[in-house]
């Protein structure tokens, strides 16, 4: 069997989709995109929305058709599904390292604006060698120590002897600052989300202070994500934000509080793995055909949708059991149901095709391009 054969067909019932699938509700995921794009008109900050959720040049347009300025990747072959899905934006955030592939990257250079990170002279000299000989500009952007304390230099002086060998480098300009802080996302509480958010940008506010002082301009200031992007919005430092969970959600950003205590519904969950129950050995216990190969479990267990008194609860590589609260719940062999996954990142990484569904059809089949881009 083609792994790259799509479980369904444009028109189908849902109920025949093959599975296990990875669902899109159209409906929800667009009213994602609405409210993302909503929330920023008239803020002043760009929206680069994050590849590496979605790994899909197609939703990177619908993004951009709703202002998004291009979007950002983790990996090479991210940026390269990207640019030659149509994307002309592409911010690498994160620090390339190796010949091939920054040669791939100043070869992306000629055909789409590319920005990357560096925090060490090693990859500035690296880029400087390779973009020099190719007559490319490349945009370089030092990452600041946030606190997430992943990569990344500490704020002040070492982001300005960074700054100032990109300008001395010959293929290269220096492109701002890449300043995520990835450890505030789920921090449950409103009130640990600002307070962290806040020590970040009094990193970049020291650092930003610094290189002024120094004739270093700063024109890009990036970071944020789908957990704490409206204090971003608001800080005034900010000049773009990096949310990208937002068009899918998980259960693990479900678990954020509002400011009143109760979970956040900003966002609707749109991102489903479709499952067929395939066995049923006793009134509490059932079983699905999706296991580790279909359902990421770093960020905890997946949720079954619309379904309470049913509860996923542990998985091995072909199965996953399910516990029926209630045993007079009338579920069958050969029932099928949707889960909410944990982590909507890796889950996305485990499929080859999105099945766009509305009102209980397929509209869409979109390819995951950049699935498995590893490098």
């Amino acid at each position: 069997m083609n792994a790259n054969i799509p479980p369904a067909e444009i028109g189908m019932l849902l109920k025949n989709v093959d599975t296990p699938a990875l669902l899109i509700d159209l409906d929800a995921f667009e009213q994602n995109l609405d409210h993302m794009a909503q929330r920023l008109e008239g803020t002043g900050v760009r929206f680069r929305p994050h590849a590496k959720t979605h790994k899909c040049p197609t939703v990177a347009l619908l993004q951009m058709a709703r202002g998004a300025v291009g979007v950002c990747c983790q990996k090479v072959g991210e940026a390269e599904a990207m640019v030659y899905g149509g994307v002309r934006d592409v911010l690498v955030t994160n620090q390339i390292v190796g010949d091939s592939k920054i040669e791939r990257l100043v070869s992306l250079a000629k055909q789409a604006r590319i920005a990357v990170c560096a925090d060490d002279p090693v990859h500035i000299e690296a880029y400087g060698k390779i973009a020099g000989v190719n007559n490319i500009e490349l945009s370089v952007l030092v990452e600041l120590n946030v606190g997430s304390n992943r990569c990344g230099v500490e704020p002040g002086e070492p982001v300005l002897k960074l700054a100032r060998l990109i300008e001395e480098t010959k293929g290269l300009r220096f492109g701002g600052l890449q300043a995520y802080q990835g450890g505030a996302q789920h921090l449950r509480t409103p009130e640990e989300r600002a307070a962290a958010i806040q020590a970040a940008v009094d990193r970049v506010i020291d650092t930003t202070t610094h290189l002024t002082a120094n004739g270093i301009a700063c024109p890009v200031i990036t970071g944020a994500g789908t957990g704490t992007y409206r204090i971003e919005a608001s800080s005034t430092i900010y000049t773009e934000l990096q949310a990208g969970s937002y068009i899918f959600m998980d259960v693990d950003y479900a678990k954020n509080l509002d400011t009143d205590g109760k979970p956040l519904k900003e966002f609707e969950h749109s991102l489903f793995i479709y499952s067929t129950i395939i066995s049923k050995p006793t009134s509490d216990r059932a079983v699905l055909d999706a296991g580790h190969k279909a359902v990421p479990i770093d960020s905890g267990l997946p949720m079954v949708a619309d379904m309470p008194d049913l509860e996923y609860a542990g998985a091995s590589d072909e199965h996953g059991k399910l516990i029926l609260k209630d045993p007079q719940r009338n579920i069958k062999i050969g029932d099928k149901l949707k889960l909410i996954p944990g982590h909507c990142d890796p889950t996305v990484n485990l499929f080859d095709w999105y099945v766009g569904i509305r009102n209980g059809r397929v509209e869409s089949l979109w390819p995951i391009t950049a699935r498995g881009a590893l490098r």
